[in-house]
């Protein structure tokens, strides 16, 4: 059996509209400027205490506290009103998604720095049923931390030699380094893919299948 991780925003789903314009409501709503569109992009997957911490440093703890508030409610109601076009899935993304998920030695799951409430309305809204392992900032510490994939390898019995950890941040890689499996970036997310250092990387998500073959026919 093999483990296929996916990180979500960036990499299954082009979620930059919705982060920035929900990141400027929480600024503007206790009053201060917002960051610029790359600070906000340069912090996804970070869980968003520590997304705040980074971007409002010189606040103090309430007022990071009310910006991860502000910034929840401003993105569940956005994705209450727009569904999946809130973050829409990346070209081919379903399609790989569902020949992956035919295969029967392939499990598939995700690791992201969304909340469980916000992954499941996301998996609701694409129809995404194929994880059977869903970890999210809820549970763990904030990537780059192991703890995500660790704890999916441990669910579903997959020894890291056996497992792939696929995203668009640097998060994500150290992330799968720390927890000693296979990396995988993609150049259609957020942090530049030279920055990545990945064991491998996809400019198409169609290619993903084949190059699994590949890994794993090494084995």
């Amino acid at each position: 059996m093999r483990l296929i991780l996916f990180d979500v925003d960036g990499t299954l789903v082009d979620s930059q509209g919705a982060i920035t314009a929900c990141m400027t409501q929480a600024f503007e709503g206790q009053g201060l400027v917002p960051p610029a569109r790359e600070a906000m992009l340069s912090i996804v997957g970070l869980s968003l205490p520590e997304a705040m911490a980074q971007l409002a440093p010189e606040q103090p703890a309430e007022v990071q506290a009310a910006l991860v508030d502000r910034y929840r409610t401003a993105f569940k109601t956005g994705r209450l009103m727009q569904g999946a076009a809130h973050a829409p899935l990346y070209p081919g993304a379903k399609q790989v998604l569902n020949a992956l998920q035919a295969v029967p030695e392939y499990l598939l799951g995700v690791a992201t720095g969304k909340s469980l409430r916000g992954l499941e309305g996301l998996i609701e809204a694409h129809g995404l049923d194929m994880f059977v392992t869903r970890q999210v900032a809820d549970h763990h510490p904030s990537k780059p931390h192991p703890s995500m994939v660790l704890t999916a390898m441990a669910e579903t019995g997959i020894p890291p030699a056996d497992t792939v950890m696929i995203g668009d941040t640097s998060f994500d890689m150290e992330m799968g380094r720390a927890a000693g499996v296979t990396t995988i970036s993609v150049d259609w997310g957020y942090h530049p893919s030279e920055q990545l250092n990945a064991d491998h990387h996809l400019t198409d998500f169609a290619d993903l299948p084949g190059l699994l073959r590949r890994i794993w026919s090494a084995d």
